[in-house]
């Protein structure tokens, strides 16, 4: 079997999670003997090839043109951006990221003609994503029409690449799926973006199949979305276990460690973890809380962590990768993950692997495959902080969460969940 696959980032380039579980669930398929072409808008030329072809889309010239009746043309009218701002940045980071984007080629043709562009794309999320992502589909329609006869389906990764997958798919008739990792709900609670909101269902209702990483993430694309609950199939995440001797580290300070690792933004709540660690060092002075991370509510997040009078024992890292991430847990003697809205969280699986014990929110996707992570509600700060409390407190509690946990992790593979794609390629092959 082969998948044209369309994603936004690729290790070692990564901004979160959906990087990680493309690279997870290629390595998967790669073990069931599905040969995999994956698309991304820039490629860096040192991205881990061995399971997969990694095609760059800055590479690549797309077709364009006025002629009404060109085939590629017609096919991709559905084409439509209006905003330039999108939902990953703050107001004033705008003019920073919009000064990095840049066009090659010109745009001065007359009427009537064809011509070839090339795009070098960002392969970031900063203002100019939305014009990104529909070029990125003019882009994955030439792609498509050179590699017509070398893959068998379409499998595209996140709003980012619906576009994308729908042009390829009208170009090469072939079937698409499309993967859910968070929904414009997720990340912006019910202030949604219409125009992201928009692709995502474009994408949910042109694919013959769509896959989402969580029960949770299922019933929002069935309720918020009305794609039919035959279409959309949960598939669970994994967790990839290198060899654990890979980081080596050494703790500076004797405090009990606590540690927030992810995007500081609404959908993880950042705010509710502060609140907790306020309340937690009322009991426990020897605590230290660590928030690793960057987003549009970071600022908001030091400014209460000052005024709480607390920033003694609050550490701001700022955005970790790789082997940042692993020293950290390494480092770690709590993980909590609060999210408002999680339609999975990889980071978790991570911490457990790790052997570190787990907090995470009731509203996670990754709660309905763990037993042995405490689980509480984002929105309940006293729960949270009793939770912190009892693993920073008693090392029975602690030791018996870090044991079961890391057997509990240690079954989720992504061999596993690569299984289960396959099923979903084959019932529309």
């Amino acid at each position: 079997m082969r998948v044209l696959m369309f994603g936004w980032e690729f290790p070692p380039h990564i901004s979160g999670g959906l990087g990680t579980a493309c690279y997870g669930l290629t390595r998967g398929l790669a073990k069931h003997d599905v040969e995999i072409i994956f698309v991304v808008p820039k490629a860096h030329g040192d991205e881990d090839k061995r399971f997969v072809k990694v095609v760059n889309a800055s590479d690549v010239e797309a077709l364009y043109g006025d002629v009404q009746n060109d085939d590629i043309w017609e096919k991709l009218s559905f084409i439509h951006i209006n905003s330039n701002m999108v939902p990953y940045i703050s107001p004033e980071e705008f003019e920073t990221y919009s000064s990095e984007y840049r066009k090659t080629g010109t745009n001065t043709h007359a009427k009537g003609d064809l011509w070839k562009e090339r795009y070098n794309f960002s392969g970031k999320y900063g203002a100019n994503l939305l014009e990104e992502v529909a070029r990125y589909a003019m882009v994955a329609a030439q792609i498509a029409k050179e590699l017509s006869g070398q893959f068998d389906i379409i499998h595209a990764h996140d709003w980012l690449t619906y576009y994308a997958g729908i042009a390829a798919k009208r170009i090469s008739g072939k079937p698409l799926v499309v993967h859910i990792h968070a929904t414009e709900f997720d990340r912006s609670g019910e202030n949604v973006n219409q125009e992201v909101y928009n692709i995502e269902r474009a994408g949910m209702q042109e694919a013959d199949r769509v896959i989402a990483v969580s029960n949770l993430t299922r019933n929002i694309v069935i309720d918020k979305y009305g794609i039919s609950p035959h279409k959309v199939v949960t598939v669970h995440n994994a967790v990839r276990f290198a060899s654990k001797n890979e980081v080596e580290t050494k703790r500076a300070v004797t405090d009990k460690i606590v540690t927030f690792l992810g995007r500081i933004t609404y959908q993880k709540g950042p705010d509710y973890f502060v609140e907790a660690a306020a309340k937690v060092l009322k009991k426990v002075p020897n605590v230290r809380f660590v928030m690793a991370g960057s987003g549009d509510m970071l600022n908001h997040v030091i400014r209460r962590v000052a005024k709480l009078g607390i920033a003694d024992r609050f550490h701001f890292t700022g955005f970790l990768k790789g082997e940042e991430v692993q020293k950290m847990f390494a480092l770690s003697d709590v993980y909590v993950m609060p999210s408002v809205s999680e339609p999975f969280g990889i980071s978790p699986l991570e911490a457990m692997r790790s052997n570190v014990p787990v907090i995470i929110s009731k509203q996670s996707g990754v709660a309905e495959v763990l037993d042995y992570a405490i689980k509480v509600d984002y929105w309940d700060v006293d729960a949270l902080a009793d939770a912190i409390y009892g693993l920073v407190k008693y090392p029975a509690l602690s030791q018996m969460s870090a044991e079961k946990g890391l057997k509990e992790v240690t079954s989720l593979k992504w061999e596993d969940a690569a299984a289960e794609v396959v099923n979903v390629y084959k019932s529309v092959l």
